[in-house]
């Protein structure tokens, strides 16, 4: 059985609660004949478990309220929600019904984003990779536009991240030739290379997929914690080439 299946399945193993909780007991009753309960080993505790899956049902539901205003949820947005968490395809359905019923739910988004803060007090690089997921799905049907922009900025302040932290998850999402190294890893370029190396340091610290997952984070996400690190490492290798190649001053 899939992640997402053992979620569904268990769903009454997890106290949640809150506007998240009533998604994931709608999505289990929706569900129960199809599905049945499964252990997950994924994580290690009740406690990773329960936060491991609220960050789950956090990105449906405020991927389902980022959806178009003409209340549709496309079929790339299904699809990019079903690589990041490897849902099968028979499982599609469960899927596209729970993007709905958060769609239409009466909480609004900032109730979702509130919860999710709550459970993840301080662990931001668990609500930036939350973030990373939301982006992932907003690019699915082509880049993401200024409503959407201000939407996922919105989600990022309530999360408490900081614009600069903001800054730099857009940046990993432009089109190659507009990404600025420098953003990426939240330096500028007047920084000496000292402060460079310490801010490449602290992310590649923050941001290793062991210590997310540790924090929270679904191991279905580790691919994209993967690929972070590496745009982290890019950027930085960059940098450094830029300056190998800067005259020196005179």
């Amino acid at each position: 059985m899939s992640y997402w299946g053992k979620i569904i399945g268990g769903a009454a193993g997890y106290a949640i609660g809150g506007p998240l909780g009533a998604i994931l007991g709608a999505a289990a009753g929706h569900a129960v004949d199809e599905i049945r309960a499964e252990t997950t080993t994924a994580v290690a505790t009740v406690e990773d478990r329960t936060r491991s899956v609220a960050f789950t049902i956090a990105v449906v539901a405020l991927a389902a309220k980022m959806a178009r205003a003409d209340g549709e949820v496309s079929s790339a947005e299904i699809a990019a929600f079903r690589r990041l968490f490897r849902v099968d395809p028979e499982e599609e359905a469960n899927v596209r019904w729970v993007f709905d019923r958060a769609r239409r739910s009466a909480a609004g988004f900032e109730a979702y984003a509130r919860q999710i803060a709550a459970m993840f007090p301080n662990e931001p690089e668990v609500l930036e990779e939350l973030i990373e997921a939301l982006f992932v799905i907003a690019r699915a049907d082509g880049k993401p536009g200024a409503a959407e922009l201000d939407y996922l900025r919105q989600v990022a302040a309530i999360f408490g991240l900081e614009a600069a932290c903001f800054r730099r998850v857009c940046a990993e999402h432009l089109a190659p030739p507009e990404q600025d190294p420098y953003t990426l890893l939240g330096v500028s370029p007047k920084d000496d290379d000292d402060t460079i190396k310490a801010a490449h340091r602290r992310l590649v610290r923050d941001n290793h997929p062991d210590r997310l997952v540790a924090q929270g984070l679904p191991r279905e996400m580790v691919q994209v914690a993967n690929d972070k690190l590496a745009k982290i490492n890019a950027a930085y290798d960059a940098i450094r080439a830029q300056r190998a190649r800067a005259p020196a001053p005179a």
